[in-house]
């Protein structure tokens, strides 16, 4: 009953902000892609992408050392089966082009921290997002208007050696280093960082680095946006939608209401909140 509560809370709160284009995060892929098909429906969007994610993809090594090669940290990225908690992108108007980053190596990052904290025969094959990254084209009325998106990994549930710090902050480096040589023209990056610049766990240099890009622009600075405990780790900033400078930015937001209506399906329906933008270009 809980997941159908759930379901129904987060297709209010989506209804009540009603994006043009919707980035969904922690979304389980299917194959035939049939429940992302009927949220769709559900929520009046005729055009939707959503691709395999590396997330419980098994590597054939045994990542974790626990003697086993098919448990949920012997997968690319955490996952108790392949396409749990995947991503999918949701939209008003048709895709175009898409470009699929997540199978890139770990180690084929310029300057990665992957030898350091993996086994040497992963390095030939482990891929550097636990989740994914694409960059998709969304033919708006305006004009083409590029997505990227991604979920990092959650930058800690490792030991002293910091892999799962050092990998967030690889994933982040990531897409800095793609708008230093391929930034499109218009273009927002949208989806979870799983770090805050200034608060929590996680390599904050490198989404501050990023935030800072001169391809950027970052409406929203300072806003939590995610629901968690206090003291530790309390409502931290790790979602992220930031449009490049090239979009006039009319305003923005994070969805977090005290009172009315939505206050309990929001809290029912992830712990983390909708961040919103509206441009013109």
């Amino acid at each position: 009953m809980r997941q159908d509560d759930q379901i129904a809370a987060t297709i209010d709160v989506i209804a009540a902000i009603n994006p043009d284009i919707l980035a969904l995060q922690d979304i389980d892929y299917d194959g035939n892609h049939l429940a992302l098909a009927a949220l769709a429906e559900a929520l009046g969007y005729p055009h939707f992408l959503t691709l395999r994610p590396n997330s419980g993809l098994l590597t054939g090594l045994d990542l974790d050392g626990d003697g086993r090669i098919d448990g949920p940290r012997d997968a690319h990225g955490y996952g108790r089966f392949n396409g749990q908690g995947g991503m999918a992108l949701l939209a008003r108007y048709p895709l175009g082009q898409v470009q699929d980053f997540s199978d890139m190596l770990w180690a084929d990052l310029p300057g990665n921290s992957a030898a350091g904290v993996n086994l040497v025969a992963a390095l030939p094959l482990l891929r550097l997002h636990s989740v994914g990254a694409w960059e998709v084209e969304v033919l708006a009325p305006n004009g083409p208007l590029h997505i990227l998106m991604s979920h990092a990994t959650t930058p800690v549930f490792d030991g002293p050696e910091d892999r799962n710090g050092l990998r967030n902050a690889d994933e982040t480096r990531f897409w800095h280093q793609y708008l230093d040589t391929s930034a499109p023209r218009h273009f927002a990056y949208m989806g979870t960082l799983n770090v805050d610049p200034s608060g929590g766990e996680g390599l904050r240099a490198p989404v501050q680095d990023l935030l800072a890009h001169p391809t950027l622009q970052d409406p929203l600075p300072n806003l939590p946006t995610a629901d968690w405990d206090e003291p530790s780790p309390g409502d931290l900033r790790v979602d992220y939608l930031l449009p490049s400078r090239t979009l006039s930015v009319i305003d923005a937001g994070v969805f977090w209401p005290t009172d009315g209506p939505l206050v309990e399906a929001v809290q029912e329906a992830s712990d983390h909140r909708i961040v919103w933008v509206d441009v013109d270009y």
